[in-house]
């Protein structure tokens, strides 16, 4: 491989992970509500160069191991427990383009990129305070977030529309699946 191609490598690399990372609802939730303190922002682009360079350290790294390295500099940047199944997702589309990476592949890292970025959708949290059925002080107060997603403008209660996929790994939701608190039961078809 070439010096400028390795270097061009990087840059791709760099861009995938970034893209990656602004593409995930719950870094996007984080900043835009403030949970990393009034540099959130800043601590959002620095977590792309800390990522990248966590991966360029660490050539053949499990996903378990990719999954416990966000998890922890959600949690300790912005105080932030990722409960909502996209640990594993964001991990895994890191370790893809970290794969294109190594092997000099361009065209795939810059093809992962355009694809998260297009995907991508805005999301937007707003504070819930509900009293629990006591008497006693605000100690019993529990404070919630409702998510709404948007994409392209259009609220999704939510879900980021994705294109339909008929792939062995696509999602359905059936009406019985729909719990009366709100709730939805996602199920994998197998």
């Amino acid at each position: 491989m070439m010096a400028g191609a390795g270097e061009d490598s990087r840059a791709l690399f760099g861009a995938g992970v970034r893209a990656a990372l602004e593409a995930w609802p719950a870094l996007q939730i984080a900043v835009e509500n403030g949970f990393g303190g009034v540099h959130s922002q800043e601590k959002a682009e620095w977590l792309g160069g800390a990522v990248e360079e966590y991966f360029l350290r660490n050539a053949d790294l499990e996903l378990d191991e990719v999954e416990d390295f966000l998890g922890e500099l959600m949690t300790n940047e912005f105080d932030t427990v990722v409960e909502d199944g996209s640990l594993p997702q964001v991990s895994q589309q890191l370790r893809t383009m970290f794969h294109h990476f190594q092997r000099g592949d361009g065209a795939s890292l810059k093809e992962m990129a355009s694809h998260i970025t297009q995907r991508k959708c805005k999301v937007r949290a707003t504070a819930v305070t509900t009293a629990r059925e006591t008497d006693e002080d605000d100690a019993d107060s529990v404070e919630e977030m409702e998510v709404t997603a948007m994409n392209d403008g259009a609220a999704t209660d939510g879900v980021c529309l994705q294109p339909e996929s008929s792939g062995p790994d696509s999602q359905t939701i059936k009406e019985e699946d729909i719990v009366e608190d709100g709730w939805t039961i996602v199920r994998r078809k197998k």
